[in-house]
């Protein structure tokens, strides 16, 4: 089991799997700016650790998966070291240089294609759909709850709408936005509405994580990451210019290699025990 050292993440690797924790439970996993470092690491190299094929993200502690932007800290003071890492929310002489506080946080904003699962317990709101809405599916546990609250504070709700707008449908990522902190959508409400692949108890949140990421993990990885780049290009560039890029996909997400890997699987007879959902 292999293991990296953060500040505000926990990061392990086992069976094939990244297991990346948000660990700031006594700020209910706000993230802030060391976080947004730290998970731009992660994920960018994650490309080139070949013995990792699939990632669950999830958050310390039974209260939140992550309460968005840390705004009890000034992210990144005046000046920092890393000039790529400037004070969030700012902007450089014109405003068409703004620096978005959740460029960093997910996987796709940093070039990764391997599958993400979010396993959400708790509240999850406002910057915490910067990862949201970058992961493959979530699966939620029966206490999760999903809010916005920018437009209680006088903030516009723009980036994090948009990132869970491929998950929701209209009327809902809409109300939900309008709704501020007048309301929150169940982990129950949010799996009617397709948000949420699955809803357990609590206490099997991780297990029922485990249970995807490992068997995903199991697959020819450019079979896996070839599909996860085909969907995706599905919902970046609606149905029809995708369908023409799929040959491309199948292209590049196909080879002998992987071919073989999976007619070994095939002829040698054995029977995947499936489960139903």
């Amino acid at each position: 089991m292999a293991t990296r050292d953060y500040e505000t993440v926990t990061y392990e690797e086992r069976n094939g799997v990244a297991w990346i924790t948000l660990n700031r439970p006594e700020r209910l996993n706000a993230f802030n700016h060391l976080m947004q470092k730290e998970m731009r690491d992660i994920w960018r190299s994650l490309r080139f650790n070949e013995d990792v094929r699939c990632a669950v993200l999830t958050g310390a502690g039974e209260k939140a998966f992550c309460t968005g932007i840390d705004r009890m800290e000034q992210m990144g003071g005046a000046s920092t070291e890393d000039s790529d890492y400037t004070i969030v929310g700012s902007h450089g002489g014109t405003p068409f240089h703004f620096n978005d506080p959740g460029d960093n946080l997910g996987p796709k904003s940093c070039d990764l294609w391997k599958p993400v699962i979010a396993a959400v317990n708790g509240m999850a709101c406002g910057g915490a759909f910067y990862m949201l809405g970058e992961v493959e599916f979530i699966i939620a546990a029966e206490h999760a709850t999903f809010f916005d609250p920018h437009v209680t504070y006088g903030m516009t709700a723009s980036f994090e709408p948009i990132h869970m707008a491929g998950i929701t449908p209209f009327g809902e990522i809409m109300r939900m936005s309008l709704m501020g902190n007048y309301e929150r959508l169940t982990a129950q409400r949010a799996h009617q509405i397709g948000m949420v692949s699955e809803v357990v108890p609590g206490d099997r949140l991780l297990d029922a994580a485990a249970f995807c990421a490992e068997a995903i993990a199991a697959q020819p990885k450019l079979a896996i990451e070839g599909t996860v780049r085909a969907i995706w290009g599905a919902r970046e560039f609606g149905s029809r210019a995708a369908v023409r890029l799929g040959y491309a996909y199948v292209g590049l997400g196909t080879s002998q290699d992987s071919i073989a890997e999976g007619q070994q699987l095939f002829e040698s007879g054995t029977r995947i025990q499936w489960r139903p959902r």
